[in-house]
C-alpha cells in the first residue's frame, strides 16, 4: 500500500508545475498551525471563560460574520490586485490575531477582538483559492483540489493530535505556536510564491476599485450559481459542527477528553491521506452535481450517527463515513465554482462562494448551542441529517438544471491527452 502511495504522489507530482507545489508546501506547513488550535477553540472559549456553548457559539458567530465582510473586500482586491499581496497580508496579521486571542483575559474583550479579527483575517481567502484557479487549467482543477485536501488532512493528522496534547496542558501555547508558524509561512510565500494573476485586460486596467466592488452585483445574478450556493450553505451548516460543537458535545455527553477528540479529527485525516488521490481520479470523470448529491448522502448517514450511538468506535466510524462523502464533495464543490466564473472575476466568486461556510460559521454554532444548552443534545444530529438530506435533493435537481452545459462536463480520457514538460 505504501508503494503504490509512493508511486502515485511521484506520477503525480510531474502533472502539475513547479508553482502549484509551493503552494501546497506553504498550504500544509500553515496548515500544521491552525489544525493545533482551531478544534480547540470552543473549548478554550468554554474552559477558560466558564461560559456554556451558546455564549461560545456567539462569538464563534461574530468571527464569521465579520469574515464574511472580510471575505468580500478581499475578494475584490483579490481581482483589483492581485494574489501574492493579499495572501502576505493574511498571513502575517493571522500571526498577530492569534496571539492578541490567546492574550485576552475577559469574556468582555473578547467579542470586540472576534470582530476586528474576523473582518481582516478573511481578506485573503479568496486569494488562495483563485491562486490555484490562475495555476491549474480546466481539467486538472479537481485533482488539484483534491492535492490540496490530501495535504491539508496530512496537517490534521499532525495538528489536532499534538493540539490535544498540548492543550491538555496549556491552551496559551496553542496560540504561540500558530502565531510562529503564521509567520514562518509568510516568509516562505515572499521568498518562492510570484504573482499569478495575468496583466489585466484594457477594461479592467481602467476599472476604478468602485466598479470592481460593483461587480459583486454580477455574481449574485448569476441565478444558477447562487442556487449551488444555497445548496452548498445547507450542507455547510451541519458540516461545520464537527469542528464547533462536536467536541463539546462529546465532552460534556460521552466523557471524551480533547485528545480523544483529536484522536477522531486524526482518523478522518488518514482516511483522506489514503484514498483521496484515487478518489478524485475517478470524481472528475462523473456528472460533478451528481458527486455532490452522492457524497451529501453520506454526510446524512455519519451525522446522524452522533445521537444514535454512545461507543467510541462507532463515533470513529461515523466521522469516517462522514470523511468519506467530504472526499466527494469538497474538491468538487471547488471546482464548479472556478468553472462558474470568468477570469477576471475568481476572486469575488470566490469570495461569494465563501458564503458557503461563513453563513454556517456566522449561524451554525449559536443556533446549536441553543440546541446542546436546552434540549436533548441528540437533537442536533438528527436535525443535521434532516439538513443533508435536503441538500443532497437540491444538488440532484442542480444536476437536471446543469448538467448538460460544457462548462460542468466531466473529464474524459484526461489520462491519454499528453503531458507538458
Amino acid at each position: 500500500m505504501l508503494r503504490r502511495l509512493v508511486n502515485l504522489f511521484s506520477q503525480t507530482y510531474h502533472k502539475f508545475p513547479r508553482k502549484f507545489w509551493v503552494v501546497v508546501g506553504v498550504n500544509f506547513i500553515d496548515g500544521i498551525g491552525g489544525t493545533l488550535l482551531f478544534p480547540f477553540f470552543s473549548l478554550y472559549i468554554t474552559q477558560k471563560f466558564e461560559v456554556g456553548m451558546t455564549t461560545a457559539g456567539i462569538i464563534l458567530g461574530l468571527f464569521s460574520i465579520f469574515g464574511l465582510i472580510g471575505s468580500m473586500v478581499g475578494g475584490a482586491l483579490t481581482d483589483k490586485f492581485g494574489r501574492r499581496r493579499l495572501i502576505l497580508f493574511g498571513l502575517v496579521f493571522s500571526a498577530l490575531s492569534t496571539l492578541s486571542l490567546g492574550l485576552v483575559d475577559t469574556l468582555a474583550a473578547l467579542y470586540p477582538l472576534s470582530i476586528f479579527v474576523g473582518l481582516l483575517s478573511h481578506l485573503a481567502m479568496p486569494a488562495h483559492q483563485a491562486m490555484i484557479a490562475d495555476l491549474l487549467p480546466e481539467e486538472k482543477r479537481s485533482e488539484g483540489f483534491g492535492i490540496l485536501r490530501v495535504v491539508a488532512n496530512m496537517s490534521w493528522l499532525i495538528g489536532p493530535t499534538i493540539g490535544g496534547f498540548v492543550a491538555s496542558r496549556s491552551f496559551f501555547l496553542l496560540f504561540v505556536t500558530d502565531a510562529i508558524i503564521s509567520c514562518c509561512v509568510a516568509v516562505l510565500f515572499y521568498l518562492y510564491m510570484p504573482e499569478t494573476k495575468s496583466a489585466p485586460k484594457a477594461r479592467e486596467a481602467r476599472e476604478n476599485i468602485l466598479s470592481t466592488f460593483a461587480g459583486y452585483f454580477r455574481v449574485l445574478r448569476d441565478g444558477a450559481f447562487m442556487a449551488f450556493i444555497l445548496a452548498a450553505i445547507l450542507m455547510g451548516m451541519v458540516y461545520l459542527q464537527m469542528y464547533n460543537s462536536l467536541s463539546v458535545y462529546l465532552r460534556d455527553n460521552h466523557g471524551i477528553n480533547p485528545q480523544g477528540y483529536g484522536f477522531l479529527m486524526s482518523s478522518s485525516a488518514i482516511t483522506v491521506i489514503l484514498f483521496q488521490f484515487w478518489v478524485s481520479s475517478v470524481i472528475k470523470k462523473r456528472p460533478p452535481f451528481l458527486m455532490l448529491a452522492f457524497g451529501t448522502l453520506f454526510y446524512v448517514l455519519g451525522f446522524s450517527m452522533f445521537g444514535l450511538v454512545s461507543a467510541y468506535w462507532l463515533f470513529i466510524l461515523a466521522v469516517v463515513i462522514i470523511t468519506i462523502g467530504e472526499m466527494l464533495i469538497m474538491p468538487t464543490s471547488q471546482t464548479l465554482t472556478a468553472n462558474f466564473a470568468p477570469e477576471e472575476m475568481r476572486g469575488r466568486y470566490m469570495a461569494v462562494y465563501g458564503l458557503v461556510w461563513m453563513i454556517p460559521s456566522a449561524i451554525g454554532p449559536g443556533l446549536a448551542g441553543v440546541i446542546l444548552d436546552n434540549y436533548n443534545p441528540n437533537l442536533l444530529w438528527y436535525l443535521g441529517g434532516g439538513l443533508c438530506a435536503v441538500s443532497a435533493f437540491s444538488y440532484f435537481v442542480l444536476h437536471l438544471w446543469l448538467g448538460r452545459q460544457e462548462r460542468f462536463a466531466p473529464v474524459i480520457e484526461e489520462e491519454q491527452l499528453p503531458v507538458a514538460a
